[in-house]
């Protein structure tokens, strides 16, 4: 269905929408396309993944990092958005999660 994992995202609904017309073009809040409870699921993963999940992975560091810059809440939709990406990738290839970068290079 999707011709790369990073298309998961805007399926999903977790990418910022735009509004161009003439002079004016701003990029908004996320477009809220697709199925709302796998967007809702998605999200309250993320937030439990930065706030509740004592293991660090690069994912939750990651979004730590964003959340000190940007806020939590744009975090948890970046984080959502990415595991979204990570899990279709994890289904197409039939992977397992990785916790940390060195086991990828093992």
């Amino acid at each position: 269905r999707f011709a790369r994992s990073r298309s998961v995202g805007a399926y999903v609904g977790l990418t910022s929408r735009r509004h161009a017309s003439g002079e004016v073009d701003w990029t908004g809040r996320i477009s809220k396309c697709g199925d709302a409870m796998l967007r809702s699921y998605l999200f309250e993963a993320a937030g439990v993944l930065l706030t509740r999940v004592p293991k660090w992975s690069a994912v939750k560091a990651w979004g730590i990092r964003l959340a000190k810059r940007n806020g939590l809440r744009k975090a948890k939709v970046a984080v959502a958005r990415k595991l979204a990406v990570i899990l279709h990738r994890m289904w197409i290839d039939g992977t397992e999660f990785n916790w940390s970068k060195e086991e990828i290079a093992a």
